[in-house]
């Protein structure tokens, strides 16, 4: 249930707001990706989970794009 609630937000951004969504999801994903290397990474399925946030949030802006 937590992901429909995720894309329900999702879809009431605006497209800014999506890019800026986007540039911090793959933010952490490098910050998760450096721990992981060091070895300081406690939960590595959050890797996973970034992953399919950032492929979430690029397929809002595609759907976007594509409504205008």
């Amino acid at each position: 249930m937590k992901t429909k609630n995720y894309v329900q937000d999702l879809r009431a951004k605006s497209e800014a707001e999506l890019n800026v969504e986007l540039t911090d999801a793959k933010k952490e994903l490098f910050n998760l990706r450096f721990q992981n290397a060091t070895n300081q990474l406690d939960n590595t399925s959050r890797i996973k989970e970034v992953k399919r946030n950032i492929a979430r949030i690029q397929t809002m802006i595609t759907e976007k794009r594509m409504a205008d």
